[in-house]
């Protein structure tokens, strides 16, 4: 095989890899920007390589692509964007092939919006080990081998995000016909202006974050079903201030976003919000707002491919 034919064999390895190393990289760094870097850092380390002395192509994709994650989790920049209340993790349509795999429910839990933001309370390491483990279904042995610990380290490490993880996670799977209802009657009351019944729809311990549009430096908490009803009922009442904002009358469509049920705002074919929901025991226990313009680049690239179907309002 001449070198010509050699590279192209080579990087339709790397093709063949792609969508898997993607999806890896974004539950590891909550960012499908970031992810999409790291892919690319990961392939012009598989060209400068030897790779005739790679053995298994998939094994070593994974340990360049998890460590290049581990740099960027561990650098200076990302300790201070995290650290500085105004992270939040990129929402993804559902569809997206940076969202699989999603055979199993600890699969799709893994890179839900909830357990992606669960995982900032973990190391680093703990979270590379429980995104393998729990994703990716590699043995302790195999994530020893890719992270340089020991099958111990690597138990140790699953063990202490998985007890992180579950005291702090809110509910399980919902079933998607009872989501979509609590969503509707929702929008029904904030767009009413009936705060009382918005507020029997939240748990008594609900929350609701918004990262104000990318105009707040810090990321904006409310955490009373009084007060998420408040800002709710003024947030959702439709104003000709607003609507120049949005660069138009958006249309208010149902969706799921990263398995979870959500409301997009859309003016023509770009989301220029995306308000996403926690459901348990049949009542909204988290509400994000998420209307900065890079954080919805790629999902207002999925949403343009999907086609979207009849609005819930179809001019707010």
């Amino acid at each position: 095989m001449d070198s010509t034919a050699t590279d192209r064999f080579d990087t339709s390895r790397f093709e063949a890899n792609r969508n898997r190393l993607a999806s890896l990289a974004y539950r590891l760094l909550g960012s499908a920007a970031d992810a999409e870097d790291v892919v690319q850092d990961a392939f012009l380390h598989w060209q400068a390589v030897d790779r005739q002395r790679i053995k298994v192509p998939e094994a070593w994709l994974t340990k360049v692509v998890t460590n290049l994650c581990l740099d960027r989790l561990r650098s200076a920049r990302a300790r201070r964007e995290r650290t500085a209340g105004a992270w939040l993790p990129e929402p993804l349509l559902d569809g997206d092939p940076m969202l699989g795999p999603a055979d199993s429910f600890e699969q799709r839990e893994s890179v839900s919006l909830a357990v992606l933001t669960l995982m900032e309370r973990l190391s680093p390491l703990e979270r590379a080990v429980y995104v393998l483990r729990e994703a990716f279904s590699y043995s302790h042995a195999d994530i020893a081998e890719i992270l340089d610990i020991t099958e111990v380290a690597s138990q140790q490490h699953l063990h202490r995000a998985r007890r992180r993880i579950t005291a702090a996670r809110r509910g399980g799977e919902v079933d998607p016909a009872s989501a979509r209802r609590v969503i509707e009657e929702f929008l029904a009351a904030a767009s009413s202006g009936r705060t009382e019944r918005l507020v029997a729809l939240l748990t008594d311990d609900a929350t609701a974050i918004s990262d104000g549009a990318g105009l707040a430096q810090k990321l904006l908490w409310y955490d009373t079903p009084q007060r998420i009803a408040a800002v709710v009922r003024a947030g959702f009442k439709p104003t000709p201030a607003k609507r120049r904002f949005a660069g138009g009358t958006p249309a208010v469509h149902y969706a799921l976003v990263n398995g979870a049920p959500a409301i997009l705002f859309v003016v023509g074919d770009q989301v220029i919000g995306a308000v996403t929901f926690d459901i348990t025991g049949g009542k909204i226990a988290t509400v994000r707002g998420i209307a900065a313009p890079m954080r919805l680049v790629r999902l207002t690239e999925t949403w343009r491919r999907h086609g979207p179907d009849t609005p819930l309002i179809g001019q707010w």
